[in-house]
């Protein structure tokens, strides 16, 4: 009889294993997001100067009343920060790929299923906007609501994909919103919120994500 009820939890088990697998993507690296945290440091490294000067007060006012040639100089530092931005972005994104392949390759899943799909969908639309809104408040001066945006709108898109994936993500995409909003109350000490969330809070949550799903 306990062998016989044994046998009937070990199945139960197993069905519950397979309908999870079925409708979230397990197959998320750990060290994909610490990987993330330290480009972002970088990132946030490189763009230090010329953020602190973007977001001095009056500096957008000071640029419209000078000559055509400074304005060109203002489109170039935008640029540049726009550069490193996505490229951080993309080295992330490629890192996060092939360890999450990996991954997905150790365990017999496939990479590219029906949650991933959803996983992907629910992340990107809210991130696709927040670009957006993001490129709108550099076209009207306010450079220094930038990095708060992408902190809330990547918080935004981190709780609504974490649905499909563990859900300690959730926890990332809380603290990153939380963080956008208090950044919005210092306006000008921005990239050190940006660098907080997108580097040390990426570095902790995949190490944590590494030591309690990866490790073993």
């Amino acid at each position: 009889m306990e062998d016989k009820t044994k046998e009937h939890l070990e199945q139960l088990s197993e069905i519950r294993d397979m309908m999870k697998e079925s409708t979230q993507f397990l197959s998320l690296s750990g060290m994909s997001g610490v990987f993330a945290g330290i480009l972002a440091l970088v990132g946030a490294a490189l763009v230090w100067t010329d953020f602190f000067e973007m977001v001095s007060p009056g500096y957008f006012d000071d640029i419209s009343a000078r000559n055509g040639l400074l304005n060109w100089k203002m489109v170039i530092k935008v640029g540049y920060l726009l550069v490193v931005g996505c490229g951080v972005l993309a080295a992330s994104l490629l890192v996060g790929f092939i360890l999450t392949a990996q991954k997905a390759k150790k365990h017999g899943r496939k990479l590219f299923d029906s949650a991933a799909k959803k996983l992907l969908l629910n992340l990107f639309i809210p991130l696709f906007m927040g670009g957006l809104f993001c490129v709108a408040l550099v076209l009207n001066g306010y450079v220094g609501a930038v990095a708060p945006a992408t902190l809330l709108f990547y918080g935004m898109a981190l709780y609504n994909a974490g649905k499909y994936t563990y859900r300690d993500i959730r926890y990332l995409g809380v603290c990153e919103m939380v963080l956008g909003v208090i950044a919005m109350l210092f306006m000008g000490r921005g990239l050190y919120f940006w660098a907080f969330g997108f580097g040390v809070l990426h570095i902790v949550y995949g190490l944590t994500m590494y030591i309690k799903y990866d490790r073993s």
